[in-house]
């Protein structure tokens, strides 16, 4: 704890950068709760079609995160360096990259979606509620994939605002979008004031309107604040990028964006797996979700300040003494799984039984949770030992870190637990997400080392 004291200002610039995260992350999971509450009530058939059709997307999410987070390491080391054409053309950058990987998603979902969602559908349960299922997350995903374009210049805007430290104007265009995502769902779910009851359908609607308003939020502030956001000046006269800078640019982004890619895949894998083993465990799962994701906000949006932090202090030229400022980011990191760790664990009694279902899916979302909870510190850890390790451009230890430990070992240990073992599935759950701890005892080996330490824009 004397390590905390002695870097108090650091704390301070942390937090500055974390809480406004929080707050819009926290909201935002806490719409999501409401959401899932609101399609939960439509039935057990609904809560399972969009959940299965949102862990589509979480891979969409993540490789739209990891190409933008690739590029901002250079933003953020720009930042630090205080060079403000840099910083412009990793916005230039990241706009046209993330534009045409929504496009490719757009086509892959289009094509495939109906055999992706089918793939978690293959449990055991009653074939109508999984053909059920499989029409309402196809009719759920097909609207949402209109709002992949503008969530990818979204990206382009709020990561940039993030890497330089500026996390309120983010956080009230997300903060906004949330409450125009709750009222559409609310109008559209259930059919309120003479509008149509559509259901998950109504869901879906309402979140791609709340995804252009957020963009357009992020655009007129940008625009009009080009003191405080001096990249913005010219960013569109000339949009063009220096071609050695750009090839830069996309050889740090690639790797991002494929460990992004193949962990999302691997937790998809994982969650195949489990749902492999029963139908009900789709619901649950979706429910012990909901919850973790609420309760997670803090240590994940500490872990991105940490990984911010970093990348100014490496930039600004600043490498002794980085992994001490490292160390103590992280502890705060931790301190905050714990905290929401118990929470967690206190309502995993009481949470499901906000949920029109059964009283076996219930009590498996109870025992998911508990299984959440007991692992949040855990998953702290690793978050902000991944954000520390990815601030200096290490690709390679990076998605050794990330993706390689998820297919190595975590993959195969969930796929044959399900497939080939009668273990009970909360057990199940228990064994894989045990598989934390070895990341963390990697995690301390690789920041420990330094080998993450180096500055990229000189």
């Amino acid at each position: 704890m004397t390590g905390l004291k002695n870097d108090k200002e650091y704390i301070r610039k942390l937090l500055k950068i974390a809480i406004p995260m929080m707050i819009q992350n926290g909201i935002s999971n806490f719409v999501n709760l409401l959401d899932n509450l609101m399609i939960g009530r439509v039935g057990t058939n609904a809560l399972s079609g969009v959940g299965i059709a949102n862990q589509l997307m979480f891979v969409f999410y993540l490789v739209i995160f990891g190409a933008t987070a690739g590029v901002g390491i250079f933003t953020a080391q720009y930042k630090g360096k205080g060079d403000d054409d840099g910083i412009r053309n990793t916005f230039r950058f990241k706009i046209v990259f993330n534009t045409i990987i929504a496009a490719v998603c757009i086509v892959v979902f289009l094509i495939f979606s109906p055999f992706l969602i089918n793939l978690f559908l293959q449990g055991e349960g009653d074939p109508a509620d999984a053909a059920e299922s499989l029409v309402i997350g196809v009719d759920y995903i097909h609207v949402i994939l209109i709002s992949l374009i503008p969530i990818g210049i979204t990206q382009a805007y709020s990561g940039t605002m993030r890497d330089l430290g500026s996390t309120k104007v983010p956080m009230f265009a997300s903060i906004c979008a949330i409450f125009v995502n709750l009222i559409g769902n609310y109008l559209l779910i259930y059919g309120y004031f003479g509008l149509p009851a559509l259901g998950a359908v109504g869901a879906a609607i309402a979140t791609v309107i709340s995804r252009f308003v957020e963009l357009a939020i992020l655009v007129i502030y940008a625009g009009r604040h080009p003191d405080m956001f001096p990249f913005i000046r010219g960013a569109f006269k000339n949009f063009k990028i220096p071609g050695k800078l750009a090839v830069r640019f996309f050889l740090r982004a690639l790797p991002l964006m494929a460990n992004e890619t193949f962990w999302s895949l691997g937790m998809t894998f994982i969650n195949q797996s489990y749902s492999y083993r029963s139908l009900d465990s789709v619901a649950a799962m979706q429910i012990e979700s909901t919850l973790w994701n609420l309760m997670a906000v803090a240590f994940i949006a500490m872990g991105e300040a940490v990984g911010i932090m970093m990348g100014h202090i490496l930039g600004a030229g600043e490498l002794e003494g980085a992994k001490k400022k490292a160390e103590t980011m992280r502890k705060v990191t931790v301190l905050c799984g714990i905290f929401f760790g118990v929470i967690m664990a206190v309502l995993a009694f009481f949470f499901p039984l906000l949920y029109n279902t059964t009283d076996y899916i219930r009590e498996l979302a109870t025992g998911f949770i508990l299984i959440g909870a007991v692992n949040m510190p855990f998953c702290a850890y690793t978050h902000a030992s991944y954000f520390i390790i990815r601030s200096g451009g290490n690709a390679l230890i990076t998605v050794i870190f990330d993706s390689v430990f998820t297919w190595i070992i975590v993959v195969p240990l969930a796929f044959y637990l399900g497939h080939f073992t009668n273990i009970n599935i909360t057990l199940m759950l228990a064994v894989v997400r045990g598989t934390e701890f070895i990341k963390c005892i990697i995690a301390f080996i690789f920041v420990k080392s330094g080998i993450w330490i180096r500055n990229i824009v000189k």
